[in-house]
């Protein structure tokens, strides 16, 4: 392993320095490649004096400092913390090093930058006056905080260890001297690589509940709730076994759909300037969180499981009409072919149907279905058809953001085919139908008492995203994020699930 040491103390004969030695020997007896940048000893202007930090005059030091940095598999950072946090010496060097470029780019995408140092790993040694409980738990521990989250993790390196040594002041020679050997435990900790079994299980974890996406996942819950209990309503008896047997594999066919996308979109969503929390992916893909073979082995489990799920519920059903499987089947292959070959129906023009399909009509008949409810009973297509026009509008204005992305890989999403002004005037009308059909189902009377109270947010709010998106339209200039009319959009929808599945609880 290539480990870069940065000794970040102002002056040489030092406690830093002593640690640093300290790590540098375990280091090698872990067989870690070692180079080190003493701060002190290289020449650069502390200061950023120009309004383009990365356009400053680069000193020879400081080039060289960042071709370290690109070598180095594993950094550690040491130094003293002074008033809260780093030195000026440490934190100057990080100001003129850790520039835009080099440690993150500015993107309109995201957060608004992207870091460029993944892949590597950090850790920090720092001594401090402070006792280390007061540090952490009355001071908050800025100093740890900024390192960490601020500057580290913002680059995109992953932070596995902070190791503080203190109160130096009132140490002796024994306290001393454990620290130093606790330094070379760390170092030696590298033979085992510098991310515990712990933290690779977190990072992983993380990894995953990201590619999944969870923050999609309640509404099908909700249209799949509001369909079952909308069985119970119309007089089949309710059975919370298959209730959530039905959830399961509901659960196992959306991951799996979630990580196909994420597969098959990829040459997509790696030119995406425009992504963000609702569209783009979920970039672990992009960003190599994941490596392609694991995310197929993800998708064959899921996979798996779902259908297994489903071979679980046919098994322990007694009353659910035949029909419901063929359904659930049919179900399946719709929602994984939105990318998946050979249908690859977001690529043919049909995306934003399938999705609406099968996030209303599709989840709400499965939950009718598996309570013994009947397919030809107009209840569940009643229900579901306002849910499926006020679906429409937040997918439409997903793929406006990824306009010149999926242009460019032939991607026929309704923004692409119409482009994205007409695509906003098709969600601002689909909007407006979603409102239409419960105005007209309260009217008429159709599953009376399923609606109740749903025009008092629902006309403002059709008014509102109707205003926005005409807005949208008319002063549209090029592809950029939606996220405003996106969030609206999503909050539109939800009176349509979550009013009926309320009612009928």
């Amino acid at each position: 392993m290539n480990v870069l040491i940065i000794n970040g103390h102002p002056r040489e004969e030092s406690l830093s320095t002593g640690l640093m030695e300290a790590y540098i020997a375990g280091a090698k007896k872990a067989g870690a490649t070692i180079q080190t940048l003493i701060i002190s000893h290289l020449q650069f202007d502390l200061n950023v004096s120009h309004h383009t930090p990365h356009l400053q005059y680069m000193e020879p030091d400081l080039r060289n400092a960042q071709e370290l940095i690109v070598w180095a598999e594993h950094i550690v950072f040491i130094y003293p913390t002074w008033w809260g946090t780093v030195p000026a010496l440490l934190k100057g060097f990080i100001d003129r090093v850790f520039t835009s470029g080099f440690a993150f780019e500015e993107t309109e995408a995201g957060i608004g930058y992207e870091p460029l140092l993944r892949g590597k790993t950090a850790e920090i040694l720092t001594t401090m006056d402070t006792p280390t409980l007061a540090y952490q738990f009355i001071y908050r521990a800025p100093g740890h905080n900024a390192m960490r989250r601020a500057i580290l993790e913002f680059c995109g390196l992953i932070v596995t260890r902070i190791s503080a040594f203190g109160p130096v002041k009132k140490s002796d020679h024994h306290k001393r001297k454990a620290w130093l050997t606790t330094a070379m435990e760390r170092g030696l900790k590298l033979k085992k690589g510098p991310l515990t079994t712990w933290k690779k299980i977190k990072i992983k974890t993380i990894t995953w509940l990201k590619a999944l996406r969870l923050q999609f996942y309640p509404m099908t819950f909700i249209a799949y709730a509001a369909g079952a209990y909308g069985a119970e309503f119309n007089g089949y008896t309710f059975n919370r076994q298959l209730f959530w047997l039905g959830y399961v594999w509901l659960f196992l066919a959306e991951v799996t759909t979630v990580l196909s996308n994420e597969l098959f979109d990829y040459n997509t969503d790696k030119r995406n300037i425009n992504y963000g929390p609702f569209n783009g992916g979920s970039r672990v893909l992009v960003n190599r969180e994941l490596s392609f073979s694991k995310l197929k082995a993800g998708i064959a489990i899921t996979g798996f499981l779902a259908l297994l799920s489903l071979a679980t519920l046919i098994f322990y059903s007694q009353h659910i009409p035949g029909f419901a499987f063929l359904f659930s089947g049919c179900l399946f292959i719709l929602a994984t072919g939105y990318t998946v070959p050979p249908l690859k129906l977001s690529y043919r023009g049909l995306g934003e149907v399938t999705v609406g399909i099968t996030h209303s009509f599709a989840v709400i008949t499965c939950g009718y279905l598996y309570q013994g409810g009947h397919a030809v009973d107009p209840f569940p297509w009643l229900l579901a058809l306002p849910l499926f026009f006020s679906v429409l509008p937040s997918i439409i204005l997903a793929g406006i953001p990824d306009y010149n992305a999926d242009l460019a890989v032939d991607k026929r999403t309704i923004a692409v085919q119409l482009g994205p002004k007409k695509a906003a005037r098709v969600a601002l009308s689909m909007s407006v139908l979603a409102a239409m059909i419960v105005v007209a189902f309260t009217v008429m009377k159709i599953i009376p008492s399923v609606y109740n109270g749903i025009l008092f947010g629902v006309i403002p709010h059709c008014i509102l995203l109707t205003v926005l998106l005409s807005r949208y339209s008319k002063n549209f200039t090029r592809p950029a994020r939606t996220d405003l009319l996106l969030i609206i959009a999503l909050t539109y929808l939800m009176w349509f699930a979550v009013v009926p599945f309320v009612n009928l609880l």
